[in-house]
């Protein structure tokens, strides 16, 4: 490491849901720490990915995509996405240079200037959106006056990644380091086998289940040969949805399983044996322990 002085900082990532945030944070970190998934509204929790760059420490907050709230639920993970920006020290708006100026990232746009905050606005996706689109979306967002620097960039490929990160090092704040330099997430494993479980729920069954399930993880114990044992409830609203987790015969969560062991053991890097069971649990979203247990305030 350099002998520059130390610097420190929290980045609150925001944007649209689907707007690349968990890809991006998982490319920076070099970890799996964010959940990802096809489906918009997966990151419930407010993780935290922790990338070092020469003598910066950048603390990412993942805030769950900033939407037009409908439900409790909805509304607690726009609540944590806007207490995760207004705590940071710097703001990274990212858009979706594909679905470009749409409603809630004005509505974002809205609230950054009503909170008179401002940000480095990151155009992510620009291998997939057309080149001529990209300079007139750029420069119609930065009429808006509020952002500090414009970066263009596609998480996936990482095209541009690196000059944003160098940039976010050279802004934030000097000061000590937050966390020891081997800490990727500060997101308790029990939640994360949760969330990674979650996570392949979503994949395998795609368009065929609604968004509200939810994972617990019920036991996790350490073995004497170096091996973890993991035990998880999924969650389901309805009685009809627990056949569509399970398949024929087992089939389906045995499948969710695999994928989930396989991933769980990438992240550990250790050998785990886990066991899923499936349970109907009617008004889950209306529970204020299932709330705490994602780090989400319960709205009275």
């Amino acid at each position: 490491m350099s002998m520059a002085p130390l610097r420190c900082g929290t980045i609150a990532v925001i944007g649209a849901p689907n707007a690349g945030k968990s890809t991006l944070i998982n490319r920076v970190v070099g970890s799996k720490v964010s959940i990802v998934s096809p489906k918009v509204q997966t990151t419930r929790a407010r993780v935290l990915g922790i990338a070092l760059r020469d003598a910066a420490q950048l603390v990412f907050v993942d805030t769950p995509g900033i939407f037009e709230p409908r439900r409790r639920l909805d509304r607690a993970m726009v609540a944590a996405a806007w207490a995760g920006a207004q705590d940071a020290d710097a703001i990274l708006l990212l858009v979706d240079a594909v679905s470009g100026l749409d409603a809630d990232t004005t509505r974002i746009l809205d609230g950054l200037a009503r909170a008179g905050r401002r940000a480095v606005l990151a155009l992510n996706k620009i291998d997939r959106a057309p080149r001529q689109s990209l300079l007139p979306l750029a420069d119609e967002l930065a009429q808006r006056g509020i952002f500090d620097a414009v970066f263009m960039i596609s998480s996936l490929t990482g095209d541009g990644v690196e000059d944003l990160v160098r940039h976010l090092a050279a802004i934030v704040p000097a000061g000590p380091w937050l966390f020891p330099e081997d800490q990727v997430s500060d997101v308790p494993l029990r939640l994360l086998a949760a969330e990674l479980v979650r996570e392949q729920v979503f994949r395998q069954l795609d368009q065929e289940l609604p968004y509200a399930i939810t994972v617990e993880t019920d036991t996790w114990e350490e073995r004497d040969d170096g091996s973890v044992k993991i035990t998880a409830t999924i969650h389901v609203a309805r009685e009809s949805h627990k056949p569509i987790v399970l398949g024929r015969g087992g089939a389906q969560i045995k499948r969710i399983g695999a994928a989930a062991r396989v991933a769980l053991e990438q992240l550990l890097e250790r050998r785990v044996h886990l066991f899923l069971h499936v349970r109907v649990t009617a008004g889950w979203t209306d529970d204020r322990e299932r709330y705490a247990a994602m780090r989400l305030e319960f709205e009275r």
